[in-house]
């Protein structure tokens, strides 16, 4: 779920949470032995001509009729017209790259269109306004008033085998049941080659799954998948969620009910965990600290020279600086003592001039504290002209350095304390397989990453350990328990204004501190939610 917690013009404003839902059908075909694969991005106009990335939804393998599981939560304030864009590519890349997708069609509408519409179906366009073929897409909207989440584990045993040459490719899709009809809330992994599968475990909006009502129906499909998109139907069953606690459903193909004599079932679903809990609201300066890193790597560019992103300017400006107090000034307000550890990595360092890959930007290792974003400000002026910039460009050192709080927090029953890690890089990255090690294990701690990349580099690696898609994995394979890494590219924002990139950089960590908490049964020290 791609969640924005927008700020808004005062406090005093009409908001609500809106959930949007998106599909499309009928669209354009673009690959030559397949069909096409589509992702929908989110974008809302923030002043004047400038257009910012909300979100994105999952990507779907040769479909040209998507139903996207991933939705988006967007703040609604009754008396702003507030501009989105929908955007839909094919995708041809691993790590979803826009640059080398090609465009399928857009629709351009406001938040308020779809509020009062519920359902809103409209034309794909081309960028000359011009149709997109048949193409069409419809985004369902409902306001948030629940906020509790159902956490599932599930399992089947003895599913219909529909491979020739294997058994099946099984995954579940859940349903919810509408005045227009069955509406897709969530869909699991697909599990490889398995008649017996296990899936991960998962969470699903309350409100999403039944509208708040556990007496309404809910329907569960489950499907062999298949590379070329037409995925092979195994069976169906319909619940409550009142009902659907801890039991077991057969799956019921209708078609081979009606032909085959002495059918019973294409297999059983077993519901192993069905819990309801509560998204967990609660002061966030009473419980997040944040941390910030610095990269003083090589390929910064020389300080000296203009084209440095660290240029040492008579004006006293770079686009580090620029970002340092941009986004600064975005997270202080959620950092109760404004006392931030800050740290730099990548630079040779007095008195030795060793190349360090996590030393604190004021020298004082007993205390790496700056007094707000302003000293931060100040300790990057008065650090830079000492440092040689060097490289490699490691991330783990400074990620594994954060883990070690994490794991203190930890050894309390009420984790007190949850780590949000600040990196500001170029985005060029030397220790991929042991930052992706280093971001799995941080998975399992109070501990987010947000990296905000400066300059105008390849960011693909930054974006592929966003892990949004939930596949981001050690390099031995393991995978991370959660989503904890958010990406932020400052050039996107820079013209944008303080709410647009306090949207972007601040867009998943509620949901990731939620997940934690609801992932190991804990409860944060302030949390005023039913015991």
């Amino acid at each position: 779920m791609a969640a924005v917690g927008a700020q808004g013009p005062g406090a005093t404003d009409c908001v609500t949470k809106v959930v949007m839902s998106v599909s499309c059908e009928n669209l354009l075909d673009m690959d030559a032995f397949s069909k096409s694969d589509p992702l929908c991005v989110l974008l809302m106009n923030t002043s004047g001509p400038h257009w910012t990335e909300i979100g994105r939804t999952e990507k779907i393998n040769n479909s040209l009729n998507p139903k996207f599981a991933k939705t988006f939560v967007i703040d609604y304030y009754f008396e702003m017209v507030q501009k989105l864009r929908f955007e839909v590519y094919d995708i041809d890349s691993e790590n979803c790259n826009l640059q080398d997708a090609d465009f399928l069609g857009e629709l351009e509408c406001t938040l308020g269109q779809i509020v009062s519409s519920k359902t809103l179906t409209r034309p794909l366009l081309r960028k000359n306004k011009t149709p997109a073929g048949k193409g069409t897409i419809t985004i369902c909207a409902e306001e948030r008033t629940d906020n509790r989440v159902v956490q599932f584990e599930a399992a089947a045993r003895k599913l219909d085998k529909k491979d020739f040459f294997g058994k099946s490719d099984p995954f579940l899709e859940f349903y919810k049941q509408t005045e227009t009809g069955w509406q897709l809330a969530h869909r699991t992994e697909v599990v490889k080659n398995n008649l017996n599968p296990t899936w991960r475990p998962f969470r699903i909006p309350v409100q999403l799954l039944c509208g708040g009502d556990v007496e309404k129906s809910i329907k569960v499909d489950c499907y062999d998948y298949n590379n070329s998109g037409s995925h092979d139907f195994i069976g169906s069953f319909q619940t409550t969620l009142s009902q659907i606690q801890q039991a077991e459903f057969e799956c019921i193909n209708s078609k081979k009910k009606q032909k085959k004599k002495g059918y019973k079932n294409s297999g059983v679903v077993i519901v192993k965990k069905c819990q309801v809990l509560w998204f967990i609201f609660f002061f966030l300066s009473e419980l997040i600290v944040f941390l910030i890193a610095i990269d003083f790597t090589g390929s910064n560019g020389d300080p000296k020279s203009p084209m440095s992103l660290h240029y040492i300017s008579p004006q006293g400006y770079n686009e580090y600086l620029a970002a340092i107090w941009a986004v600064g000034n975005v997270i202080q307000d959620y950092d109760s003592d404004k006392m931030f550890p800050a740290f730099g990595f990548g630079a040779q360092i007095p008195p030795t001039m060793q190349v360090s890959h996590e030393f604190p930007i004021n020298f004082n290792p007993s205390n790496p504290f700056c007094a707000g974003i302003e000293g931060v400000v100040h300790a990057y002026q008065q650090c830079l002209p000492q440092l040689k910039l060097y490289g490699p460009t490691n991330f783990s050192p400074i990620i594994n350095h954060v883990a070690q709080f994490g794991r203190q927090a930890m050894q309390q029953q009420t984790a007190s304390q949850y780590f949000v890690l600040l990196i500001i890089t170029d985005g060029v990255i030397t220790d991929m397989d042991q930052t992706r090690s280093a971001i799995v294990n941080a998975s399992r701690l109070p501990m987010s990453i947000i990296i905000v990349g400066v300059g105008g580099a390849d960011f693909s690696a930054m974006e592929f350990l966003d892990g949004d898609d939930g596949n981001l994995r050690s390099a031995t394979g393991e995978a991370a328990m959660r989503d904890i890494v958010q990406f932020v590219p400052f050039r996107q924002f820079q013209n944008a204004g303080t709410a647009a990139l306090a949207q972007s950089v601040l867009a998943e960590l509620p949901d990731q501190v939620t997940s934690f908490f609801n992932l190991f049964d804990l409860k944060p020290p302030s949390d005023p939610s039913p015991s």
